[in-house]
């Protein structure tokens, strides 16, 4: 799960990457604001318990629907 990962900065710019999403984008789909991204991805702050549900159910999602492949969900 997302949330067992210790390397936040670049399990951030993964996600974005594998999306083509910015960093604007994922805080929107997120409901965060894009500092937080921003901060995140920059490994200033790692994400509070609430937003690291919040990106586990983003993840769990976009591989469900074949759309983004990250070690520690299934295909």
């Amino acid at each position: 799960m997302v949330s067992k990962a210790k390397d936040y900065p670049s399990l951030v710019k993964e996600i974005r990457r594998q999306l083509g999403l910015s960093q604007e984008d994922l805080a929107r789909e997120l409901g965060v604001s894009f500092a937080t991204v921003n901060r995140w991805e920059n490994g200033q702050v790692k994400p509070s318990k609430l937003a690291q549900a919040q990106l586990n159910a983003f993840c769990a999602k976009r591989v469900g629907e074949g759309r983004l492949k990250l070690s520690g969900f299934p295909a």
